[in-house]
C-alpha cells in the first residue's frame, strides 16, 4: 500500500507511543516504510512540506521559538512573513525560553526585521499602543512588543488605563502574549473565538486532542521531538492511553487506521476510536 508522506509520519507518531516489538510487527503488517533519519535537511523538508498546503498554528511556532536554537529559529524565519513581532524578535536575538536570558545569535537569517512604526519613533511603545486607531496601526505598533519587559510594562499600562480595543485585539493573536494578559484583555465567547481562530493554542495536550484533521495535527507532532521536545511530552501523555485502549497490539486495527487516516476530517481520538471499533 502506498502511503503519503503525511500519513507516514502520522502512523509513525502514534506507533511511538507503543513499544518496541509492536513497531516492528505493526510496520510490517501495513508495509510502513521506515522513518527517514533526523537531521537539519529532514528538519527542513518537513517543514516545507507542512507550511505547504496549510497554516501551522501560531502556537506550535512559539514552542519552536522556546528552544532558543539558532538553527530553529533560522528555518521558521522565512514561515513569518505576515508576523512583525516574532520576526523582529528572531532578528533582535529575543529569547522565548523561560530560564533564557542571554540574547539567541541568529546568523542565518535571510533579510532584516520589519521597519520599526513611525508611530513607536515619536510617542514610544505605550504611547504607540494608545495612538493605535485602526487595525492596521495595532499590529504594527504590537510588533515592538518583544521581551519579558516590554509586555510587563503593557500589562501595567492595559491594568492602569484600558488600551485600545484594536490593540487588545493585536496583542491577544501573539501567541507570546503572557496568559494572564489576556485574560485580561477579557473573556468572552467572541474574543476566545478569534483568539483560537488565530492559531493560539491552550497546549500540546490540547492541540493532540481537540483539534483536526487528525492527519495534519499529527504530522505536526511526529516532528515534536526535533523542533519542541519540551513540549511534545504533554501531547504523548495525552494520547498514549487512547491508543493502548483503542489500538494497543492489535494488528487489524492498526491496518484500520493506516486505511482511515489520510480522509479522516475528525480529531485524533475520533481517528483512532473510530479504527478500533471498526476493527
Amino acid at each position: 500500500m502506498h502511503y503519503s508522506h503525511t500519513v507516514q509520519q502520522a502512523l509513525g507518531f502514534l506507533l511511538g507511543l507503543t513499544d518496541e516489538d509492536t513497531v516492528v510487527r505493526i510496520r510490517e503488517r501495513i508495509a510502513l516504510p521506515a522513518p527517514e533519519p533526523d537531521g537539519p535537511e529532514a528538519v527542513q523538508r518537513r517543514l516545507n512540506r507542512v507550511w505547504s498546503w496549510r497554516n501551522v498554528p501560531s502556537s506550535v511556532v512559539l514552542w519552536i521559538l522556546e528552544q532558543d536554537d539558532p538553527e530553529l529559529n533560522a528555518v521558521v524565519w522565512r514561515h513569518l512573513a505576515t508576523d512583525a513581532g516574532l520576526r523582529r524578535a528572531i532578528a533582535r536575538g529575543i529569547p522565548f525560553g523561560p530560564d533564557r536570558t542571554q540574547p539567541v545569535r541568529v546568523h542565518r537569517v535571510p533579510g532584516e526585521e520589519p521597519e520599526v512604526p513611525g508611530s513607536y519613533v515619536r510617542h514610544g511603545l505605550v504611547g504607540a499602543l494608545r495612538e493605535a486607531g485602526t487595525m492596521a496601526a495595532a499590529r504594527s505598533a504590537a510588533s515592538m512588543v518583544l521581551s519579558r519587559d516590554d509586555w510587563r510594562t503593557v500589562t501595567e499600562a492595559d491594568a492602569e488605563r484600558p488600551l485600545p480595543g484594536f490593540t487588545r485585539w493585536a496583542l491577544s493573536v501573539r501567541p507570546d502574549c503572557p496568559p494572564a494578559l489576556r485574560a485580561q484583555f477579557g473573556s468572552h465567547a467572541k474574543f476566545t473565538h478569534r483568539v483560537r481562530t488565530a492559531g493560539v493554542l491552550d497546549g500540546p495536550a490540547g492541540y493532540a486532542t481537540e483539534h483536526g484533521p487528525a492527519v495534519g495535527v499529527l504530522e505536526i507532532l511526529a516532528m515534536g521531538h526535533l523542533m519542541f521536545p519540551a513540549r511534545i511530552g504533554a501531547a504523548e501523555d495525552a494520547l498514549r492511553p487512547l491508543v493502548r485502549d483503542h489500538l494497543g497490539d492489535r494488528e487489524e486495527a492498526w491496518a484500520v487506521l493506516a486505511q482511515l487516516a489520510g480522509t479522516f476530517h475528525g480529531t485524533v481520538p475520533e481517528l483512532v476510536a473510530t479504527a478500533g471499533a471498526i476493527a
